[in-house]
């Protein structure tokens, strides 16, 4: 399976199409979702992006983790799985 990226500190007015935009100058994107507020609708800032290739990922990773996007520096490294609750 491919590498799933977190994405941090994203602008507000960023869209999933931006974001894989972005990433796909690096190689081909999987998927990209900025996750929204389910109140406001409204972005939270974080998004995932995954590609097809893990070496893309790395390459992602080293070229856009602190680079500024929309004037903001963007956190970028590996998504760690959700955790598991214990119900």
């Amino acid at each position: 399976m491919a590498k799933k990226l977190y994405v941090g500190n994203i602008s507000y007015q960023f869209t999933d199409e931006q974001l894989k935009q972005l990433f796909e100058e690096v190689g081909p994107v999987t998927s990209a979702t900025i996750i929204m507020d389910k109140f406001s609708g409204r972005s939270k800032g974080f998004g995932f992006v995954e590609f097809e290739k893990d070496e893309d990922a790395d390459a992602a990773i080293e070229k856009f983790n602190g680079q500024e996007v929309d004037g903001r520096a963007l956190n970028v490294n590996v998504a760690r799985p959700p955790k598991e609750s214990n119900n």
